[in-house]
């Protein structure tokens, strides 16, 4: 009976829409007493539902509250019923955002990359707030010119100048929006006209509406990313989520409703190319995100215009591989340099992608400004500023540099593109003078190995940095991986700044055959010659300093000295360098500044990954197989493996079996 008077009321609402409101439990009641008990469809009445929803309660806490149940379905805005079931989603909670995660591996997540995620929401904040510092100074300082223009234009009597008109000054850098008050026209009241009045007006003139951010998520996903941002980072605007996959665009508008009204006034899905989206769309967003699995490069030329004047762009690298020196012809191609094989692969990574974008963004007469790059767990993460500028753009080649790396020791030197040269208050920009090095190494005699360019300037903003790490210092409550970030973030900021690459103490030992000095002996026979060092995050055991090789190796040979080693074969590299004496006297003494502040207080640095199998997962929409067990383990595939519940047994159990074993044993 409850079937067939469903679809009369139905039609009878519909004819006659007044009665909706009055006979609405009527129907919720026939609705709930179908076949499917717990079944809920969103009908028209979609909207009612999802008011008193959010009246009721801001954070979904089921999945029946969003519309689906556990044997039921979920109508989309056509009307169009999905079915959902419940048993094939796990929800994943990660800061303040929610999501449900199909086990099928449907759509990709990792949740290594929780790091990522916290330390972008860190610069998020800083960039919000640095933008509005930024905004009031310009606002400052148009308001200080303003009055001298108005006194200019107010020397004559007001009849006779009439009213004083400024015209809008079309400046949108930073982000920021126009919203001047319009004139309209009509002389006022001559009595009434003083000197004074026209300066507020012409102040009024700048005084500008600074608009939320908009952000765009180029490679959503699940939208996990997209949510946190909406819900944890304060005065951020409108957030565009894309994916070209449709499982992702329908999983990313589930978990958006699944978040609440929030997520919902903030965060919309929309299935696309993001590379066309940008390009479609330049200048639009103050905030680029690419995070994509594998390399950005194709990404870069269209995010490059997507930012406005003043905008950030934050990109993820992961295919380490590639960047590291696993695959030089293919980095060519794809990133326009060549990788070298050495311990400061990382750092030169890093340096590469930022080198990368910029050659993009000059393209269009534009130039980066790094804030913030990090190598974490398995791939790179920069932070960078776009700005529009032709005159600053020609300095590009004094931030570029190619790396001699020679093959027999860790010596290494760097080329830069080019130079300038000041005549008569004019910069002018030449080519830069080579070779730095000779055809063999002036240490050891081999040849050297030629990589880049690289981004050779600075890639850290020390202000940032500080400022970032103050914050999440203060908000240690809402990072899942504070601990990390923060180590992260306190080794870049004690980093050298102006130091491209990096030693490592154990390779120059290596070289020489000799035992390691511990590094705050190292450290202070830096200090003592007169020279600066600090360590660097990218590797716990790399040591970043200005002093050239020829000092290094001098400290080498003094440390041999007292600690011989074993004769070596003539022709080894360190049986030539040893060969040597040393032009400088080291001090070992222990310096003061030996130690950085966090080592002192014994700050944790480097920290060890929280659990097993921490790294890259399989990409979404691939089938498990065993290969990918076998590799990345039970663990690293999320729940997405479908193996049966004997199955999983049977493997606690062979698990359970090993562990009496070991504790046996």
């Amino acid at each position: 009976m409850h079937s067939s008077l469903l679809p009369k009321l139905f039609n009878f609402t519909q004819k006659l829409p007044f009665l909706t409101l009055p006979l609405l439990p009527l129907l919720l009641h026939f609705k709930t007493a179908q076949k499917s008990p717990n079944l809920l469809l969103i009908s028209p009445f979609s909207s009612i539902f999802e008011n008193n929803k959010d009246q009721r309660e801001e954070k979904f806490v089921g999945f029946e509250e969003m519309g689906g149940s556990k044997d039921g379905s979920v109508e989309d805005e056509q009307g169009n019923s999905n079915s959902i079931d419940v048993n094939d989603y796990v929800v994943v909670k990660e800061g303040e955002a929610e999501i449900l995660m199909h086990n099928g591996n449907q759509v990709f997540f990792n949740r290594t990359q929780v790091n990522n995620r916290d330390i972008s929401i860190a610069v998020l904040r800083t960039y919000i707030d640095k933008r509005k510092q930024e905004h009031e100074a310009y606002l400052s300082k148009k308001a200080k010119g303003a009055p001298k223009r108005s006194e200019e234009k107010t020397d004559a009597p007001a009849s006779v100048n009439g009213p004083v008109e400024s015209k809008a000054d079309s400046h949108t850098s930073n982000g920021v929006h126009d919203n001047n008050v319009a004139t309209d026209g009509k002389p006022e009241d001559a009595s009434c006209e003083t000197v004074a009045e026209p300066s507020k007006t012409v102040v009024g003139k700048f005084q500008r509406e600074l608009k939320p951010p908009r952000l765009l998520e180029a490679l959503s996903a699940s939208g996990l990313r997209a949510l946190r941002y909406a819900r944890e980072v304060e005065g951020l605007g409108q957030i565009v989520a894309l994916d070209n996959d449709k499982a992702s665009v329908e999983a990313c508008q589930r978990n958006i409703k699944f978040n609440g009204s929030v997520a919902s006034s903030k965060v919309e899905s929309n299935f696309a190319d993001a590379r066309v989206y940008m390009l479609t769309h330049p200048k639009e967003f103050e905030v680029v995100d690419l995070d994509p699995y594998g390399s950005p490069s194709v990404f870069l030329d269209s995010a490059i215009q997507s930012v406005v004047d003043g905008g950030m762009l934050m990109c993820t690298a992961t295919d380490m591989a590639v960047l590291c020196g696993g695959n030089a012809e293919v980095c060519y191609s794809k990133y326009n340099s060549i990788p070298l094989k050495a311990k400061y692969c990382h750092e030169m990574a890093l340096r590469i992608l930022l080198a990368s974008i910029e050659s993009h963004a000059n393209r269009y007469k534009r130039y980066i400004v790094p804030i913030l790059s990090v190598r974490m767990d398995f791939y790179i993460r920069v932070f960078v500023r776009i700005y529009s500028s032709a005159s600053i753009m020609k300095e590009t080649p004094l931030k570029l540099s190619y790396v001699y790396q020679c093959v027999g020791c860790d010596s290494f030197h760097l080329q830069p593109l080019g130079r300038s040269v000041s005549k008569n208050n004019n910069l002018k920009y030449y080519p830069g003078y080579g070779p730095v090095v000779p055809q063999e190494c002036s240490d050891c005699g081999k040849r050297f190995n030629m990589g880049g360019p690289i981004w050779s300037a600075p890639i850290h903003d020390q202000e940032w940095v500080t400022s970032i790490l103050s914050d999440v210092k203060a908000m240690k409550d809402r990072y899942p991986a504070y601990d990390k970030i923060v180590a992260v973030l306190t080794t870049v900021s004690e980093e050298l700044p102006d130091v491209p690459l990096f030693l490592c103490l154990h390779n120059l030992c290596g070289t020489l055959k000799c035992t390691s000095p511990a590094a705050v002996i190292f450290r202070s026979a830096v200090l003592n010659a007169g020279y600066r060092i600090s360590g660097t995050h990218a590797s716990p055991l790399g040591l970043k300093t200005d002093a050239p090789m020829s000092v290094i190796w001098d400290i080498m040979r003094c440390w041999v000295k007292n600690h011989p080693v074993k004769p070596q074969p003539a022709d080894q590299s360190g049986t030539v360098i040893l060969s040597k004496e040393p032009e400088i006297q080291a001090n070992f003494t222990r310096a003061v500044a030996s130690l950085s502040k966090a080592q002192a207080k014994k700050v944790a640095r480097f920290l060890p990954n929280p659990e097993r199998y921490w790294g890259p997962k399989v990409r979404g929409g691939r089938q498990i197989t065993s290969k990918h067990v076998s590799l990345l383990g039970p663990e690293a595939i999320n729940g997405s493996a479908n193996h049966d519940e004997e199955e999983g047994e049977e493997s606690d159990a062979k698990r359970q079996k090993i562990d009496n074993h070991t504790s046996d044993s």
